[in-house]
């Protein structure tokens, strides 16, 4: 594989250095920390370098880093649920129905969104996709959300802010981390149940700190006692449940 960088690594290294510089800036008012800043730019590119010499796990072209890679080809078992316009963002096996059958969360995005995405008040939305392993190893699809998973633009400075799909035993996570000078982090948790055969939400919340204190962590995360019942077709990212 090239080990040099392609046109769109390098533009996609430039735009991310840019960030953190812009980051720092917001940081340092008072205190301007060059020594800092160097290290995360030396950082930054060996990030992209290694990422430009593909150096992922044998087998691994499943999975990948977000905004970094694409996943470029899927079994026709999977491929055949992403809709025509769209392509998958993340995938993560599991087991999500406590029976004996590995399933799958697909998570798409719509072609072309780094450019067709203006803004958080119009988010072009990531669908999220429960497929349920068979005993003839395909998938059936039993759920699908599109107000699951953050839009790219809705990570402020620091950009796309989904990070990973977790799935084990009945449960699945969808986690994000984003901001500026002021960081958050919101995993969204579902769980399975067994009487209903259907997932609801279980638990959300997060972390949040200012950069310059990472120390000073405030976290929140909300249960059932505070939102309800809210299956996982019905919940909304967006809105305030």
């Amino acid at each position: 594989m090239n080990t040099f960088l392609s046109i769109k690594g390098q533009k996609d290294l430039i735009r991310f250095c840019r960030k953190i510089l812009i980051s720092l800036s917001i940081l340092s008012q008072e205190i301007v920390i060059f020594s800092v800043m160097n290290r995360l730019l030396v950082l930054s590119f060996i990030l992209f370098y290694s990422l430009s010499k593909g150096q992922t796990q044998p087998g691994s072209g499943i999975k990948h880093i977000s905004n970094f890679e694409e996943i470029s080809s899927l079994p026709s078992s999977i491929s055949k649920f992403i809709p025509e316009g769209y392509s998958a963002l993340d995938t993560a096996f599991g087991n999500l129905n406590l029976d004996s059958y590995p399933d799958l969360i697909l998570v798409l995005k719509k072609n072309g969104e780094e450019s067709g995405s203006d803004d958080v008040d119009h988010p072009l939305k990531r669908p999220l996709l429960i497929l349920l392993g068979q005993a003839n190893q395909s998938f059936t699809l039993a759920a699908r959300n599109d107000n699951a998973v953050y839009c790219i633009d809705c990570g402020g400075i620091l950009g796309d802010p989904f990070n990973a799909i977790v799935i084990k035993n009945g449960y699945f996570s969808i986690e994000h981390y984003g901001g500026s000078g002021w960081r958050w982090t919101r995993v969204i948790t579902f769980r399975y149940s067994t009487q209903e055969k259907y997932w609801y939400l279980h638990k959300d919340g997060g972390d949040s700190f200012n950069a310059s204190e990472p120390e000073k962590v405030k976290s929140k995360v909300r249960t059932v006692k505070d939102f309800g019942k809210i299956p996982f077709d019905k919940f909304d990212i967006y809105k305030d449940h």
